[in-house]
């Protein structure tokens, strides 16, 4: 069976995602705060409508992020929503709410849904438990290692997705606590301009050298790795294991870094295609992310190569 593994990016506004496309992506992944989680940027129906057709004009897929926490008034909604984005020709939904799968069923059968339920997409029977109930893709968590990643699509028949470069959230809540500790010190117009300014982090009194960003918005906190996952030299260990889909994480990066990184990823993805028994790493291939890497936050290879945690 031939093998071409998708290669997944996140996208901030319609200007990135055409050149994250023309870059090298075969596939594009936005939402609005409303219905996801942790996005790049907010898109609207109007302009998903709009990324839609500019992705399939190009030969890539568009998938619609719904992994947010639904609560009774947002269910209402689901509806028209999911709806809306079938009638656009999106290829797929990312879901973790059974809400949502129960809402796709109902109102749009046919659209194919990626369970990403971030930290509990531990093991394959998890992912034949979706896919059984109609998840056409697994999203695997940031926390398992290459074995447990392997492991995985050898035992479930399902797609599964793996991040390879990029940060990561490590906690979350609805609440916005940023906004709320500000103003309960009154200090409401110094974090108006934080925010406009280079960003919120998080340092720990044992780890000052470590910077942990703060992504908040009207639905939350988000506190994010202060290092990133870059999976590039290894790249060949998950494609020997014909994982389905390499996801290159964007929040909180330059339209110039995303798309170096996605043009490095095409780059190797292409070269181990091409000739899977005699591929090598080539290390310049390395250099262009060196190059704009955020001095502050490292390279790491995250969770791949250290004990199972879970």
């Amino acid at each position: 069976m031939s093998y071409n593994p998708e290669l997944l990016a996140t996208a901030a506004h319609m200007d990135e995602l055409e050149k994250l496309i023309d870059a090298g992506v075969t596939a594009i992944v936005v939402g609005e705060a409303k219905f996801a989680s942790r996005l790049a940027g907010q898109f609207d129906l109007d302009m998903i409508k709009q990324a839609t057709e500019l992705a399939h004009s190009k030969k890539a897929k568009l998938y619609v992020s719904m992994n947010n926490l639904i609560d009774n008034a947002t269910v209402d909604e689901l509806p028209q929503y999911i709806q809306s984005i079938q009638s656009f020709g999106v290829d797929a939904i990312v879901y973790g709410d059974p809400a949502v799968l129960m809402a796709v069923k109902e109102h749009a059968p046919g659209m194919k849904l990626h369970w990403n339920a971030e930290m509990t997409s531990t093991n394959y029977a998890t992912a034949e438990y979706w896919a059984r109930r109609g998840a056409t893709r697994f999203v695997m968590a940031r926390e398992l290692n290459m074995e447990q990643i392997v492991d995985t699509k050898q035992k479930s028949a399902i797609e599964i997705q793996v991040q390879v470069h990029g940060m990561t959230a490590i906690y979350h809540s609805k609440r916005s606590l940023v906004q709320s500790y500000a103003e309960h010190h009154q200090q409401r117009d110094r974090y108006a301009q934080l925010q406009q300014a280079a960003g919120l982090y998080l340092m720990e009194n044992d780890r000052p050298d470590e910077r942990f960003p703060i992504f908040e918005d009207e639905y939350g906190t988000h506190i994010m790795s202060s290092d990133d996952i870059c999976m590039l030299e290894n790249m060949h260990e998950l494609l020997d294991a014909r994982v389905d889909s390499f996801k290159v994480e964007g929040i909180l990066k330059s339209v110039e870094y995303n798309v170096t990184a996605v043009k490095a990823y095409r780059a190797v993805i292409d070269a181990y295609l091409a000739d899977p028994d005699n591929y090598e790493f080539d290390e310049s291939q390395l250099e262009p992310i060196r190059e704009l890497q955020d001095p502050g936050r490292e390279l790491s290879f995250g969770f791949f190569f250290k004990e199972q945690v879970y």
